[in-house]
């Protein structure tokens, strides 16, 4: 077999601001407003600005061929999926897995920066960056049961393997995480690259096309 080519939820009454960042958007708050029950498997633990990572999270990984990390428990299930996609002629790769809290520090400040030096305020920055990249400690990569994806461009562009992990990712237990016309519950814009495990209820969220978010507040 082929190994893979790689180059709690905490739902509170009212969102709470983090420090030195922005509102996410003006409907955000809304979404937080609602009470939800504790979500019982680690599948299901709502990671977002207002949920950050708990500090006694549990992690034990899986090293994939170029050195990035999934969760060992997601890694039987992202394999199939990629050997299932190549099978049928389509070349994904793992473009990032884990990311530890420094790393994910290091590319916050990449993104303000960016702005910053395109002429933004830092407050603008800050607005800007909470919209592609999570602050440090609210972002599914730090508990490695997510997975940005694109092609091998070899074999595939990332357009292509977009497109099959929309339509087939579900069946493997993972879901488009931030799908598009969504940030306003999500607090993230469309990342069709970003997959995040929920294992069993995969199906049904795609089928009913939701966020997380939607689905534990049913």
């Amino acid at each position: 077999m082929q190994k893979l080519l790689v180059s709690s939820i905490f739902l509170y009454a009212t969102i709470f601001p983090i420090a030195g960042t922005a509102m996410l958007s003006a409907a955000t708050p809304e979404l937080f407003s609602i009470t939800a029950p504790v979500a019982q498997s680690w599948e299901l633990i709502l990671i977002n600005a207002a949920n950050p990572v708990p500090a006694d999270y549990p992690l034990e990984f899986v090293t994939l061929s170029n050195g990035n990390k999934v969760d060992k428990r997601i890694y039987p299930s992202l394999q199939l999926m990629f050997d299932t996609a190549r099978a049928e002629g389509i070349f994904p790769r793992v473009n990032s897995g884990y990311r530890s809290h420094s790393e994910q520090q290091e590319l916050y400040d990449e993104r303000i920066n960016m702005y910053l030096s395109q002429g933004s305020t830092l407050e603008q920055a800050r607005d800007l960056t909470s919209g592609w990249v999570a602050f440090p400690g609210t972002s599914e990569h730090e508990i490695a049961i997510a997975v940005d994806i694109g092609g091998d461009w070899v074999n595939s562009t990332s357009d292509e393997v977009y497109v099959w992990f929309a339509n087939n990712a579900h069946k493997f237990g993972f879901i488009l995480r931030y799908p598009e016309g969504k940030s306003h519950i999500t607090g993230i814009n469309y990342e069709p690259w970003h997959y995040r495990y929920v294992g069993d209820v995969a199906t049904e969220i795609y089928e009913a096309g939701i966020t997380l978010e939607e689905y534990l507040l049913r």
